[in-house]
């Protein structure tokens, strides 16, 4: 499911010729999505939520609209069951994300996790996560593996819960990971280039699933 979500969603924010280039990745497109399964937002909400000009959300809303995945109206923009559809794919890969308090393990006054379930095993030194994040805006990435009831960081600790207890207690405490899940967190100077930041990890990483 993965795999084919990334592709969709790919194929969405790939610059159409003619025309300039796009300004919005597909963290846009997916943040979105997101607000939109809260509830109808109109295109200037959307726009300060999303920190992206006029332009640029006219053009998420249309290529949204164009792939049937949300419809508009004088009461402004919401999902179509087919979005809806989409929004829950997005949940099945990553079916939890919290904001971090500032701590010794993420030391950013902003920090963002998002849970990917059961794909510890895809976890290499996470510096390919880590180079995501900060190229989205992040100041900095971890990637966390939960594996026979501890927290681990490949090739820097078996056990974070000994070296960073309080951390390690709001990360099991908001994310309650299973074996082998995943947890990626990424620190920034505001709270949407830590998402961001967050998202663009976890989207590397989960492209290789």
């Amino acid at each position: 499911m993965a795999t084919s979500l990334k592709k969709f969603m790919q194929q969405i924010a790939e610059k159409k010729a003619p025309g300039p280039s796009t300004s919005f990745t597909i963290f846009h497109l997916y943040y979105t999505i997101e607000l939109l399964a809260e509830r109808p937002l109109g295109r200037n909400k959307l726009a300060e939520k999303l920190h992206v000009g006029d332009g640029a959300i006219r053009t998420i809303i249309s290529r949204l609209r164009g792939v049937k995945l949300i419809e508009t109206s004088k009461c402004g923009a919401n999902l179509t069951v087919r979005g809806k559809e989409i929004w829950r794919q997005f949940e099945a890969v990553f079916p939890k994300q919290a904001d971090i308090p500032k701590s010794d393990l993420n030391p950013s006054e902003f920090n963002h996790a998002y849970l990917v379930r059961g794909q510890g095993e895809k976890v290499g030194s996470g510096i390919d996560q880590r180079d995501a994040a900060i190229i989205a805006g992040a100041r900095e990435a971890l990637v966390i593996v939960y594996r026979d009831g501890h927290l681990l960081i490949k090739s820097v600790s078996n056990n974070i819960e000994e070296q960073f207890p309080n951390a390690a207690n709001q990360l099991l405490k908001q994310l309650t990971p299973q074996d082998n899940d995943i947890i990626v967190v990424a620190g920034a100077e505001s709270a949407l280039k830590a998402k961001r930041g967050a998202f663009a990890a976890t989207w590397s990483l989960i492209s290789s699933v």
